[in-house]
């Protein structure tokens, strides 16, 4: 490889700057990974870019494909913070924007980082400006535009979603840079780095700095040591993103499955990413009654204890009573006899009109007397209508505890 395709990066010079700054790509040819991002930029008109937000997890390349962006199309490039920066200071640069276009009559580049941070007073400031074209936003985002963004907003920019970068655009990130910094890479802390980097060019790149930090010191220890004392594993969690949601989602469909292993693991998937742990055992106690029910009626109990026992223990050793409760929810008998029949009664009732109470079962009617008071009768029970609808809401699973119910129930009527 020549020495022309190694000064792959910006900034190369200013070794006080992070190692993520200095080796950030100046252009498409270097930019490694996002192929359909960098496909879409090469059929873009470059003298009439579009309002785009990069959406992406971070260490993506959001920041560095719009930068590369503004350098291709030559533009006035200017960067804003939406956590650092509040209404009037976007006002100041929209103003050199205009000022920009007016004397140079050349469009400008306003690049807003965290866009999903605005308020909705802070996005709306933007839609004169976006309808009229005085300048071209690029915005970054980790949250979903559609969620994030309000619909006028929506309506005037284009979303490009980008990727956790795969592990071939690590692997050839870590390669490259280690050659630009003279770092003798061992294979097996290559490996290491790139099967736990997560996507995140960023992170990698900071794990990465650290070796070379201090590669006088490692250069005497084995792979192994390398990696115990200077690197770690990147693992994504959010507690109000679609991580957050998928997580919860295999966990439930997991104790519902009575697949207690998997179930297991996704509990430690939560725990370790710091997942409120009040949150999971309310989603315990929810499933014990609509996916275990009366197969199982100990396991709302379990439920329940383990709420209780959690807000009064906290972690680390909450994780062992969240433990016990999903796998005896797991492994208990399924049934979702009781969230089907309520379902089915409350539909009934908004399709029909008032149910009337029979007359013999009111609290103050002539009929009262004739009410039959079940304990007077021989096993306690005796044939009575209790509702005229003639409906069917509850049906027995015919599992775990409900079969014995039914079998119970069966007996005495007979």
């Amino acid at each position: 490889m020549s020495d022309e395709q190694f000064n792959l990066f910006t900034d190369t010079k200013q070794t006080s700057s992070p190692l993520a700054h200095r080796v950030r790509p100046l252009t498409v040819d270097h930019f490694f990974g996002q192929e359909k991002t960098l496909h879409k930029i090469d059929k873009l008109n470059l003298t009439n870019l579009p309002h785009i937000i990069f959406w992406g997890p971070p260490g993506c390349g959001k920041t560095t494909i719009a930068k590369i962006l503004a350098k291709m199309a030559k533009y006035e490039f200017y960067t804003f913070n939406a956590v650092l920066g509040g209404v009037n200071d976007l006002r100041k640069i929209i103003k050199e924007c205009l000022s920009t276009k007016e004397t140079t009559g050349s469009k400008s580049i306003i690049f807003i980082d965290e866009i999903h941070r605005f308020n909705k007073g802070q996005q709306d400031a933007l839609l004169p400006y976006l309808e009229s074209g005085d300048f071209i936003l690029l915005g970054a985002t980790t949250e979903s535009p559609n969620t994030s963004l309000n619909k006028a907003i929506l309506s005037r920019v284009q979303c490009w979603p980008l990727n956790p970068l795969d592990e071939s655009a690590i692997a050839t990130l870590i390669q490259h840079t280690s050659e630009t910094e003279d770092l003798a890479l061992d294979p097996e802390v290559s490996k290491f780095l790139v099967k736990h980097s997560n996507g995140d060019a960023r992170s990698t790149l900071n794990q990465l700095e650290t070796l070379i930090i201090n590669k006088e010191k490692i250069r005497e220890l084995t792979p192994k040591q390398i990696i115990k004392d200077y690197l770690f594993s990147q693992r994504r969690y959010d507690k109000n993103q679609d991580r957050h949601y998928d997580v919860i989602s295999a966990f439930i469909k997991s104790v519902r499955g009575s697949d207690a292993n998997a179930a297991i693991l996704w509990l430690a998937v939560m725990l370790d990413g710091g997942e409120d742990i009040e949150f999971i055992a309310r989603r315990l106690i929810v499933l014990a009654s609509e996916d275990v029910g009366n197969a199982d009626p100990r396991a709302l109990q379990v439920a329940t204890s383990a709420h209780y026992g959690i807000k009064n223990i906290g972690m680390p050793e909450a994780r062992i009573i969240l433990a016990q409760a999903t796998t005896y929810l797991a492994n208990a008998p399924k049934s979702n006899a009781s969230y089907l029949a309520i379902d089915r009664a409350l539909e009934f009732i908004k399709e029909n009109s008032t149910v009337e109470v029979p007359t013999h079962l009111r609290n103050h009617h002539p009929d009262k007397k004739k009410y039959k008071y079940s304990h007077s009768f021989e096993n306690h029970w005796v044939s009575q209508i209790y509702e005229k609808t003639q409906e069917t809401f509850y049906e027995s699973s015919k599992l775990g505890y409900e079969k014995m119910q039914d079998d119970y129930l069966n007996r005495i009527k007979n």
